[in-house]
């Protein structure tokens, strides 16, 4: 291996503006599972505190890991990055349910005064909760998530992100927020604010946003050119043209991208399905008459 590949291999960005919040979230969340635990709550079952964990790994993988260095050389490693800040971290952390668990995590006083906060913000019948409810509505939060996927894959845009620290950091953030958003209605993590969708709307909002990605990825893996110059100005690693990079990424987008979502349709399915499962039988009494018998589903019309 050659020194500048080996070099950046072993590059981690120890951003403080990252490290800690992922630390101290990451801490508090699981002095709250500890808590919950102990008073025997649903909400400290293992496999949540597992699910939270690995999505503070992905974001650290993302934005701290060298992905984060050669995302700035290697187009496909920029797409690897995405999956884990869109695809994988938002919903592992919502999985959690980050909110009350979080909250048990700070110490009694301040609990209680964070609680009282939240619960004027999030009163039924407050303002507050509201306009929340109105901006953060399912169908506004499809489009915000849709727009930050396709646009920031705009070259001028996508350009910008990387010549720029800042303009990046608001790309990561963009993603990373509407994310957080989009998955929220599919796990139905609190707060609840909003009426929860039935598992086939859920089914429905996975489905709407394969089209975009899919079409984002096929495009720039068919594009045919390098269509973010950027890639051209720097130097090449491990002997990957700027094309093959760039038609690498497409299709990781592409593939790899859509499967996340179909994941989460056949997760979502089996669900349903088990909850079908679980509703008891209903009693020969209702089923048995001699009408029902004699014609299925017609015994109450004339």
């Amino acid at each position: 291996m050659d020194p500048v590949t080996s070099a950046r291999l072993r590059s981690w960005e120890w951003r403080v503006e990252v490290f800690v919040p992922l630390l101290l979230f990451g801490v508090l969340y699981t002095a709250g599972w500890r808590r919950l635990r102990a008073k025997g709550s649903q909400l400290a079952d293992g496999w949540r505190l597992l699910a939270y964990g690995s999505g503070i790994l992905f974001i650290a993988l993302a934005l701290l890991s060298p992905i984060e260095t050669l995302s700035g050389q290697l187009f496909f490693m920029h797409m690897i990055q995405h999956l884990l800040l869109v695809m994988l971290g938002p919903p592992l952390l919502l999985l959690a349910e980050p909110m009350p668990v979080l909250l048990w995590g700070l110490p009694a006083g301040a609990r209680r005064r964070v609680g009282r906060i939240l619960s004027r913000l999030l009163h039924r019948k407050s303002a507050s909760r509201r306009a929340l409810r109105t901006a953060t509505g399912p169908g506004v939060v499809w489009l915000l998530f849709v727009v930050a996927l396709v646009g920031w894959h705009d070259p001028n845009a996508y350009n910008a992100a990387l010549r720029s620290d800042l303009v990046h950091d608001v790309e990561h953030l963009s993603f990373f927020i509407t994310a957080m958003l989009y998955w929220w209605h599919v796990v139905g993590a609190a707060p609840r604010i909003h009426k929860r969708l039935s598992r086939t709307a859920q089914v429905i909002y996975v489905v709407a946003a394969i089209p975009p990605n899919m079409i984002t990825g096929v495009v720039i893996a068919f594009a045919g050119q390098v269509i973010y110059s950027y890639y051209l100005a720097v130097p090449r690693l491990w002997g990957i043209s700027a094309l093959d990079d760039q038609i690498l990424g497409g299709v990781i987008m592409w593939v790899p991208g859509s499967m996340m979502y179909m994941i989460a349709i056949l997760i979502l399915t089996a669900r349903w399905l088990q909850g079908e499962e679980a509703k008891p039988p209903l009693p020969v009494s209702k089923w048995a008459t001699e009408e029902r018998m004699a014609a299925p589903g017609l015994e109450q019309h004339p």
